[in-house]
C-alpha cells in the first residue's frame, strides 16, 4: 500500500491543523492505520492509531484530548485532527499502515508540522 500525507504547515501555538493520509494500491480496510512523529534529534514516536473498521482508537498520553484520528474506508483516507497545538508538537508526522496485528510496515514520506510560540 502506498501512503501520501498532506496538511502539514506552520501554525501558532493554540491553533489547529488537520493532516490527511491517502492510501492506494491495496484494500484500505484491511489495514490498521497510525500516525507517528519525529522531532529533530529524537526517536520516532507513536501518536495515534485506529483499527481496521475505525471502531477502536488509541492515543499517546501527550496528545490525548487534543488530537483525533479518524478514517473513511470508502475514501481510502485517514485523518489526524490536531487542536490546541503546542511547540512541542513540532515534528515530521508520518502515516503508517499495519496489515497484520499492529505491526506498521508501510510508511508515508512524512509532512512537516511546525508550531511557533
Amino acid at each position: 500500500v502506498q501512503l501520501v500525507e498532506s496538511g502539514g504547515g506552520l501554525v501558532l501555538a493554540g491553533g489547529s491543523l488537520r493532516l490527511s493520509c491517502a492510501a492506494s494500491g491495496r484494500t484500505f480496510s484491511n489495514y490498521a492505520m497510525g500516525w507517528f512523529r519525529q522531532a529533530p534529534g529524537k526517536e520516532r514516536e507513536f501518536v495515534a492509531a485506529i483499527s481496521w473498521s475505525g471502531g477502536g482508537t488509541y492515543y499517546a498520553d501527550s496528545v490525548k484530548g487534543r488530537f483525533t484520528i479518524s478514517r473513511d474506508n470508502a475514501k481510502n483516507t485517514v485523518w489526524l485532527q490536531m487542536n490546541s497545538l503546542k511547540p512541542e508538537d513540532t515534528a515530521v508526522y508520518y502515516c503508517a499502515a499495519a496489515h497484520n496485528s499492529w505491526n506498521f510496515d508501510y510508511w508515508g514520506q512524512g509532512t512537516q508540522v511546525t508550531v511557533s510560540s
